[in-house]
């Protein structure tokens, strides 16, 4: 018990320790006599032995306490945090580039008045086909183009699917708020595909005008407002396509000049045609589908992938490294966490 009170720090208290209770100790050869007393004898020594073992473990207890908080309150009064050394560099995140050009594109469509519309990802199959005059027959509805749910996940009738684009963010728009309807609807959506340029997973933005009075010449105003603003150029010409679509008479593709420079094609210019947006003015159907007079209410809508115009304006090579989480990449390409769009600095800042 002595060695035990007498130790200062905690070298010390172990070597103590020790020498009591360690395999050579002086506790630890009484214990091993217990086996060579007659049983009388051991059970008068026994709780003795083992009285005195309990003792000794109480105190080496106490005093390792005692010299911890002696040691801690040495440490508080000397030592002393140098603030002006350099911080160590930590881990740093950035922005992923998916989430850096939503936000562009929140941000352009924000300063020509469109507000941000959202819904859900599992749809059922009036949202997603049916209001929008897509047929029974069309291939969008095939199983090798959808995700399907099993029949017994069905509400009121109607199949479950993973919605295949935002669409039917249109649809809830147009059901739930009187027009004039300004909205632009981005998310994630899923189609069975996976190449270099396509996923079962894809980020696309839609927008839809519901006004009176509208006409292609609005949409192209606002296709050019956009691409001029997300590219950052002035010489962005457009090309407007006759196409198809269910969901808009007349339908057109748009295609975006570019230019060839050090080898890679650049927005901007008119030496090459490139498709990015598919659009067109909001059939009659589904406007009427939505509750509302198709000879008052006129509208349109576009869409394009988010993936791929991010692809486009940083001058990435291959879709499916958006979902790698190789860190290298995202370090290549990602963005700084606060050189994020703001309302109050603009895109660009």
């Amino acid at each position: 018990m002595q060695l035990v009170e007498r130790s200062k720090d905690m070298d010390e208290l172990e070597s103590a320790r020790i020498a009591v209770l360690g395999k050579n100790g002086e506790l630890t050869a009484l214990l091993k006599t217990l086996g060579s007393m007659s049983p009388e004898e051991r059970q008068t020594q026994g709780p003795i032995i083992n009285g005195l073992r309990e003792s000794i473990t109480t105190a080496l207890t106490a005093k390792k306490a005692d010299v911890e908080t002696a040691e801690l309150n040495r440490r508080l009064a000397t030592e002393r945090v140098d603030m002006t050394l350099p911080a160590p560099d930590a881990p740093r995140g950035t922005i992923h580039p998916v989430s850096q050009v939503m936000d562009e594109l929140a941000e352009i469509f924000a300063d020509m008045g469109f507000a941000v519309a959202e819904g859900p990802e599992i749809e059922d199959d009036w949202h997603n086909f049916t209001a929008l005059n897509i047929p029974e027959t069309h291939p969008a509805r095939a199983m090798h183009d959808t995700f399907y749910f099993p029949d017994d996940m069905a509400r009121d009738g109607q199949k479950m699917v993973l919605r295949t684009h935002t669409s039917p963010v249109q649809i809830r728009t147009m059901t739930s708020q009187e027009p004039p309807i300004r909205i632009i609807a981005p998310g994630r959506v899923y189609r069975s595909d996976s190449d270099a340029t396509h996923t079962p997973m894809f980020h696309q933005i839609e927008g839809l005008v519901i006004d009176k009075g509208i006409h292609l010449g609005h949409l192209k105003w606002t296709l050019e407002t956009f691409l001029k603003a997300y590219f950052e150029r002035e010489d962005v010409v457009l090309r407007l396509r006759p196409s198809y679509f269910p969901f808009t008479e007349p339908s057109v593709e748009v295609d975006v000049g570019y230019s060839v420079i050090n080898g890679k094609r650049v927005i901007g210019g008119a030496e090459g045609w490139m498709e990015v947006l598919g659009s067109g003015m909001v059939h009659r159907k589904v406007i009427a589908a939505c509750g509302l007079d198709p000879d008052v209410w006129q509208g349109f809508a576009f869409g394009t992938g988010v993936d791929r115009l991010a692809m486009l304006k940083y001058g990435m090579d291959d879709l499916r490294a958006f979902f790698d989480g190789d860190n290298r990449w995202l370090q290549h390409y990602g963005f700084n966490a606060l050189d994020v769009p703001t309302l109050s600095g603009g895109v660009g800042a």
